[in-house]
């Protein structure tokens, strides 16, 4: 009996590399697809070996085919500076992408995952957001290449669900962070840290009194784990993050002191479509799945603002070195 194929779309992104790295812990054998536009080889290099793990640079616009069993759909820029730096592409990757993977489902009556997100309940009217919420979005702000595009996602998810009998899971993921992210991902914890570390001024968008709920990568990667294996007749959508809420001028605050960092803290103005409150009910992830987050923030922050400071000094001596040479 052959063992388990997986192919993670966007596996070397930010949280499909902790993904893909725990797919192969688990036994199985990962096709990594991703055209590199936010993402990262060097993120899955240590685990590429042409038999565990394999890696194709392709963009899931166009089509492909693999004989897999398993199917996660993370491929998307996430970060607003990522998806409106190109948002037809952004949208193109939601709708043509999930398409294309849904009939590489449909032709290997594979499981395909879905990674969708927070930002289908738009800037909420509801709070906390719970899955049957159908949320506030705009359908024509800057944001909304990203927002209608996970939107649109879900419907087709659900539409091949119901016409093909496809076995969909959709998880709608809320804030991230950890060690992996792009230190030049534009989001709140990124910028925070990064900014905390260089000692620059910490740059708060707004007031500071908006609020998020952030998870930590290692949680959230176990609670699609858990996704993946429960039954078929579940599909979701289920909210998968951290209901743990806090002001972005008190996490500004937080990250600063575990930085031991100098930086002033400032104010610039709010971007359009901003949503002013962002907190999940986890009540269906955890009667459902039996998930909950576990790692605290104060452990997260300092693993990540570890990880920032490594990648930093590195950047910073690969450059004198580029001088020196």
């Amino acid at each position: 009996m052959r063992g388990k194929r997986a192919l993670v779309a966007g596996g070397a992104g930010f949280i499909g590399c902790v993904l893909t790295e725990k797919l192969v812990e688990q036994g199985y054998s990962v096709v990594v697809v991703d055209n590199l536009s936010t993402g990262c080889k060097e993120k899955i290099s240590h685990l590429v070996d042409g038999k565990r793990c394999v890696f194709f640079q392709h963009d899931i616009v166009n089509p492909i085919d693999f004989q897999v069993d398993l199917i996660v759909n993370l491929a998307c820029p996430a970060s607003p500076p990522a998806y409106q730096k190109d948002p037809i592409q952004t949208l193109k990757t939601s709708v043509i992408g999930s398409l294309n993977l849904l009939e590489l489902a449909r032709k290997h009556r594979a499981k395909i995952v879905q990674a969708s997100t927070s930002e289908v309940y738009g800037s909420p009217l509801k709070h906390p957001q719970s899955e049957n919420y159908w949320g506030n979005v705009n359908p024509i702000g800057i944001r909304s290449c990203y927002d209608e595009g996970k939107r649109a996602a879900e419907t087709l998810f659900f539409d091949y669900h119901r016409q093909y009998g496809i076995d969909i899971k959709i998880m709608r993921i809320f804030n991230t962070y950890g060690p992996q992210m792009d230190i030049d991902d534009g989001r709140a914890v990124s910028n925070f840290v990064k900014q905390a570390v260089l000692n620059e001024p910490i740059t708060i968008y707004g007031d500071g009194k908006q609020t998020r709920s952030f998870c930590y990568v290692d949680d959230l990667v176990y609670g699609i784990m858990k996704l993946i294996n429960v039954s078929a007749d579940f599909t979701g959508p289920v909210n998968i993050g951290n209901s743990e809420e806090i002001t972005l001028r008190t996490l500004a605050e937080e990250i600063k002191m575990l930085a031991n960092s100098s930086s002033p803290i400032i104010f610039k103005a709010l971007p359009s479509d901003d949503p002013q409150n962002r907190k999940p009910d986890l009540t269906l992830a955890h009667e459902v799945l039996g998930w909950e987050p576990k790692i605290s923030r104060e452990y997260g922050l300092l693993k990540t603002i570890e990880f920032f400071r490594q990648t930093l000094s590195n950047k910073k001596n690969h450059k004198h070195q580029e001088v020196s040479l």
